[in-house]
């Protein structure tokens, strides 16, 4: 493991497997009656979000928590950021009180790279979305949960998704979170379809390692799980699509649509969802959408990347591993 987590790109297949195979041994702790660890203890962990959050903020305090270590939340409204403080600033702040790692979500992309690189600051970075660019632990927590689902928890240990076939939806021009599948699935061996209007796909997509189709009905009778994605309003300037009705009809899943999945195959969602836009009642309810599980799995990914970064690179689990980074 590198000692930051900026980007889903920058894992190798070693890593991404091995920080799966600890989320799994960490899911463990979850099902015990007092949900702590000592690994942490003594650390001192900030949460800097400068971009409102509710899933990954408290996912990544609540995995703090369980590791036993300290926490300082941190919010930009209500900061000095609101005064105009600048990032710098803000990390010398920061490095000044000690802190270990810091968990930084930021509305510029490159800003978690610019904080691990900048020198301002001797601590452990890891990205909690930036921008439009990247949300890795999203993608590891997606890969778990893919992992879980189509291999199995047991059998799945030490396994890739490796001829899995994925396909994401929607607004990927404005998401981080497809970005970071797309690199991390692919580095995990699954094969990646991307389906969204011409107009909500970024320039240069033809070089991502995935296919891409603008026919959803087409893709969905040969995919393991489909990934919906919400249509970002907020990053949005202009009209992308006609009406919200007709993104609907061509994009959205409803249950008709669902029915035309194979039988394993899953639905899944980053949150938060739009419900009647991107994704029906029916569907988001159903025993296949994993939106839910996702949560949960989120905790045990956000322990096992801060556990890996901060509390030693040995896997925390306690059956012999043939494979080790």
């Amino acid at each position: 493991m590198q000692r930051h987590l900026i980007s889903a790109a920058d894992l190798t297949r070693d890593d991404a497997v091995l920080i799966l195979d600890t989320a799994e041994e960490m899911a463990r702790v979850a099902d015990r009656p007092i949900k702590k660890l000592p690994t942490l203890r003594g650390r001192t962990i900030v949460n800097l979000f400068f971009e409102d959050s509710t899933r990954t903020r408290i996912s990544f305090e609540a995995a703090e928590k369980r590791l036993s270590a300290d926490v300082i939340n941190f919010s930009a409204k209500g900061s000095s950021v609101s005064k105009g403080e600048s990032l710098k600033d803000t990390a010398q702040t920061l490095e000044a009180m000690g802190v270990d790692a810091v968990v930084i979500r930021h509305g510029a992309s490159g800003a978690p790279y610019r904080l691990a690189n900048s020198g301002w600051i001797d601590a452990a970075v890891i990205n909690a979305g930036d921008g439009t660019h990247q949300h890795p632990t999203q993608a590891l927590l997606d890969a778990f949960t893919m992992r879980r689902r189509l291999v199995g928890r047991d059998a799945g240990l030490g396994q890739d998704l490796a001829g899995k076939r994925i396909t994401i939806v929607g607004d990927v021009l404005h998401s981080r979170v497809a970005r970071s599948n797309v690199d991390l699935l692919h580095t995990l061996g699954a094969e990646v379809t991307l389906v969204a209007p011409p107009t909500l796909l970024p320039v240069g997509i033809e070089t991502w390692p995935c296919e891409v189709s603008y026919d959803l009905d087409s893709t969905l009778p040969k995919c393991d799980a489909v990934m919906m994605l919400r249509v970002q309003r907020e990053r949005m300037n202009a009209a992308f699509f006609p009406t919200e009705r007709e993104y609907s009809r061509r994009y959205g899943l409803d249950g008709d649509r669902m029915a035309k999945l194979p039988e394993h195959a899953i639905v899944m969602h980053p949150g938060p969802m739009v419900r009647g836009m991107e994704i029906t009642a029916e569907v988001a309810d159903s025993g296949r959408c994993t939106a839910i599980e996702q949560v949960a799995n989120g905790v045990s990914i956000r322990m096992a990347v801060l556990y890996l970064l901060l509390g030693g690179n040995e896997p925390a689990v306690t059956h012999s591993r043939t494979e080790e980074k």
